[in-house]
């Protein structure tokens, strides 16, 4: 399952556009046993911005992919200085009324589990238990030497003393955590190795042009199978890790909703596509169905420090 950067689709124009009905999703909450697999569109209202939405950063940025990171110094000298400068954007994010609210359904039962697309770990801040992180999560990196893995703070903490004074001024933060910034803003700065074995290190992530692995893509698959319905939120379906899934529920007969403003590409496979903003949408959902949502509820992430 590689993830490709610019894949491109267009709606299908014979389907009906979205709607502001809520009712078909509440209910499938209530019947519980529903699968959530969420996209960067949730997390746009804690200050990361989407792909594809309106103002999308593949507008303006090409993601990293997995071959230009391993095969050229300077690409990944150019990803860590423009990452080191994100993640302090990253690391500040705090989750919104729908992470809350997505909390709220896990804690009353209503849900199965949790496939999230997104690396900013909103959702186990939320306080979401066993998230599945489809493409990796930001606050680890892995050595493609030796394999270890370890705390983002900490290689953090290692490349400001590297390069002490790197202040530069982002055009913009993508939703992979990558700032926006010019190769001369890019500079001189200088990436550190792996403690251990001095082999390169990567963030945990899934970059585009890489397979998920194999493992984690099974137990998705595992968890659609035992899932009641699939609900998305704040995804597009443009690459096919998210989609695929998508598929294989509606193939087996489950119900599949989509929560999500701009037309999917799974759409004709969804019972319904409600075009709300994804805070305001669940916090009504929840509360239809006294789902207390707990603004205070914040979940300490180690990596993220």
């Amino acid at each position: 399952m590689r993830m490709r950067p610019t894949l491109r689709w267009t709606p299908d124009a014979d389907l009906p556009p979205g709607t502001t009905d809520l009712a078909p999703v509440a209910d499938a909450l209530g019947s519980g046993g529903v699968l959530v697999l969420s996209g960067a569109g949730i997390s746009t209202e804690s200050g990361i911005p989407d792909y594809r939405g309106e103002g999308g950063s593949l507008s303006r940025h090409t993601p990293m992919t997995y071959q230009d990171f391993t095969g050229s110094a300077q690409a990944r000298r150019r990803y860590w200085a423009r990452s080191h400068l994100g993640w302090r954007t990253f690391r500040r994010a705090l989750p919104n009324a729908g992470h809350r609210a997505v909390a709220g359904f896990g804690r009353q039962g209503l849900l199965s589990g949790v496939i999230t697309q997104n690396v900013d770990g909103l959702h186990q801040a939320a306080g979401s238990a066993d998230v599945v992180e489809l493409h990796g999560g930001l606050d680890r990196v892995v050595c493609l030497g030796c394999g270890a893995l370890g705390p983002r703070g900490e290689l953090a903490r290692r490349l400001e003393e590297a390069n002490a004074g790197f202040e530069p001024v982002a055009a913009g933060i993508n939703p992979d955590g990558d700032a926006d910034l010019t190769d001369d803003q890019v500079g001189d700065f200088q990436v550190v190795p792996c403690t251990l074995c001095g082999g390169v290190l990567k963030p945990d992530v899934v970059f585009f042009g890489e397979n998920v692995p194999p493992g984690r893509v099974e137990h998705c698959r595992s968890l659609v199978r035992e899932a009641s319905s699939l609900l998305v939120l704040g995804s597009s379906l443009t690459v096919m890790s998210g989609l695929r899934f998508v598929r294989q529920a509606a193939d087996a007969g489950k119900p599949v909703l989509i929560v999500n403003r701009d037309p999917t590409r799974g759409d004709r496979h969804a019972v319904t596509r409600v075009a709300l903003p994804l805070g305001p949408a669940l916090t009504t959902l929840a509360g239809r169905l006294g789902v207390p949502v707990d603004g205070s509820v914040l979940v300490a992430q180690p990596g993220r420090q």
